[in-house]
Parts: C-alpha cells; structure tokens; sequence
C-alpha cells in the first residue's frame, strides 16, 4: 500500500528533514515486493513548488532511496509508492504539480478510458503526462478548479463525486498541498489516513513510520504547532485521529481546520481486492498484510 504524508507547519516556514524508505523491509515484505519510488515536495519562500522524486524499482540502490532531505517551508507532502497503474517511471512518481499545486495518491480507480473522455471534455488531458490513476484523478480536479476560478473546496468534492458515481474505484486517499494551504481526502474507507492536530504544547520529536520519517528541530525549539496527515500513526501522541470515511479536510496557513462530508456515502461501483488484477491487489495490501 503506498504511504502519503502532508505537514502544515502554519505561517512561518520551518526546516525539516525527511528519510524516506527507512526501515529495512522484513523478510515477508522483501518476498512481496520493494517500493516502486518515493517523491517529496515544498514550496520555497517564493511559493514556487519544489518536487524531489525519483522511481525506486528493487534492483536500484536502496541508499539513494533512504538519503536525508532537509527543506524549508510551510507545506510539505511525501508519498512512497507501491505501483498499481503505470511502470516505475519518473512521470509515473508522486507528487505531480499542475497549476501550483502538489498531489499524492493512494488507492486504485478503474475505467480510465471514461475519465480520459472526461479529461478531453475540460481541455487538460495534456496535463497528464505518465501512465497512472492518481495523475488523471489530479488534472481532474485542476478541470474544474479552473472552470471555477481556482476553488478547491468546490473542484475537490466535485471531482471525487464524478469519479464515486462513473467509475469503478477502490479507494481514493489524496493529500493535496498549496504554498499556503492543506487538504486530504479519505473515500471510501478502504484505507487508512490519519490526522494529528499537534499543538505547541505537544513534545515534538520527530515522526516516523517504517518507509517515512520526519524531524524538525525548528519544531522542537520553537514549539511549532502542526497538522499532519499519514496512512499510519507516526508516534505515540494519543490524539491521532482516523480520518472518517467521505471527509474531506482544509487546514489553511493558521492552521485552522474544516471538516466536509459532501461525498456520495458509498460509490456507485465499489471494487474489493478479489476484483483487482493479481499485480494491482499486490499494491494495495494493507498495512498489517505488509509487515508494518
């Protein structure tokens, strides 16, 4: 199962510092499979969005895979992919940017031929550029952000209801990151995502999982409250919260939250994993099944 990450550090930009792929896989897990890539960004203090990504396929070096990146700034977003749709290409590679803004995805949505026709339809198929789901469910959403002049809270509820009531889907878990803004999405509930809302009197000392880690000693110093957002808890703060099933979550640049549930409660064409071909269900395993 990919694994997606997003931080709102509030209005001030903070230093942080990310291992992606940390742990070594277990023996179960090296049987199965390793990570597909792995990709980051931020946006630097001209707001201008900054992607550090690359394919991991397993005979590549698994060093590079787990190097240290330390970056500044407001939002930031991670994903370490398990491939369900397209080869380990860098086009293939979350996050993808269009219009200035970051998305990671985790699930699986079929019948991408309907959603290409519908892609055509609003003028920005030419903004997918590799072979993945999770691309073609972004420049959908960039469609209809740009039809409305730019408002995700109407273009990303919009979006997913398009896809719950055409399209056969297994799960659609999304972080989408601004230079000033974060949002997540968990539909149905498939997969996990959750959500800490730390505030500065919690003790920071970095979050970690077994493929994403992040430390940031500015938050510790200063005592910098955050929003984050992962498929798994990242430490021992009892205030995880699992994120419900359709709710969709903004946090702007003071770290306010909102809540929305305007999604269909169940999709139109709801796939379990017997209905995913062999290497697809491999991708979407769940996290006990993979050995974290």
């Amino acid at each position: 199962m990919c694994r997606l990450f997003g931080m709102h550090a509030g209005p001030k930009p903070v230093r942080a510092t990310f291992w992606l792929l940390t742990a070594p896989d277990s023996l179960a897990e090296q049987s199965r499979r390793m990570a597909d890539g792995f990709g980051i960004g931020v946006f630097n203090s001209a707001g201008k969005p900054l992607v550090d990504k690359a394919p991991m396929p397993a005979y590549e070096d698994r060093a590079y895979a787990s190097a240290a990146r330390t970056l500044e700034g407001r939002t930031f977003i991670a994903h370490v992919r398990y491939a369900s749709t397209g080869a380990n290409t860098i086009e293939n590679t979350h996050p993808f940017l269009q219009d200035d803004r970051l998305l990671a995805h985790n699930g699986v949505v079929e019948d991408l031929d309907v959603l290409d026709d519908r892609l055509r339809a609003l003028e920005v198929m030419h903004l997918v550029q590799g072979q993945t789901d999770s691309e073609r469910v972004f420049a959908l959403i960039t469609g209809l952000a740009r039809q409305n002049g730019g408002n995700l809270a109407e273009a990303i509820p919009a979006a997913v209801t398009w896809i719950a009531e055409n399209l056969r889907l297994y799960a659609v878990n999304l972080v989408i990151t601004t230079e000033s803004e974060l949002w997540a999405v968990r539909y149905p509930d498939t997969h996990p995502l959750y959500v800490l809302q730390e505030s500065a009197d919690d003790a920071h000392h970095g979050k970690h999982t077994a493929r994403i880690s992040m430390k940031s000693d500015d938050m510790e110093q200063n005592r910098t409250p955050a929003v984050l957002i992962a498929t798994e808890r990242m430490d021992e703060n009892p205030n995880w919260r699992m994120m419900d099933s359709g709710e969709i979550l903004r946090v702007d640049r003071n770290l306010n939250t909102e809540r929305s549930f305007p999604l269909p409660q169940h999709p139109q064409h709801l796939l379990t994993l017997a209905d995913l071909d062999p290497h697809t269900a491999a991708s979407q395993h769940p996290l006990k099944a993979a050995g974290t």
